[in-house]
């Protein structure tokens, strides 16, 4: 019987950590972009759209881009195939892939999806997609 007492208090506590986290307001930002073969960071800042077992959507400004050429162009399509890394800040987490396409939402900025490369973890590629939003 205190097997089952200790499962219940166990369970309460699970889901009450579950309702601390909003996930309808909560946002997953990155530090910085940066690029795995000469360490150039790309952009300052990111935000992650939305995150599966293979890969990544990050939505980053214009203003964002540290290269003057990245922040004057509509097209961004010169990042695609190109290995980067990038730092989840809410997770003090390092990931790493490969930019796979990239697309341009107009004022707004852009959108770019990253493959994760196969040394990211997978338990952390999860945990992701239990802290997004779901819509």
């Amino acid at each position: 019987m205190s097997a089952a007492k200790n499962n219940s208090q166990r369970d309460k506590y699970r889901s009450a950590l579950r309702k601390e986290i909003n996930k309808d307001v909560a946002k997953l930002t990155l530090d910085s972009l940066s690029s795995m073969e000469n360490l150039e960071k790309l952009a300052r800042y990111g935000e992650i759209v939305e995150a599966s077992a293979t890969g990544i959507l990050i939505k980053v400004e214009r203003k964002d881009f540290v290269s003057k050429e990245l922040r004057s162009n509509l097209n961004i399509d010169q990042l695609i195939g190109k290995e980067v890394f990038f730092n989840i800040h809410e997770m003090d987490l390092e990931i790493s892939g490969k930019i796979a396409r990239t697309k341009f939402l107009g004022k707004t900025g852009f959108v770019i999806a990253v493959d994760y490369s196969s040394d990211s973890p997978e338990y952390w590629r999860e945990c992701l997609m239990d802290f997004l939003p779901t819509k």
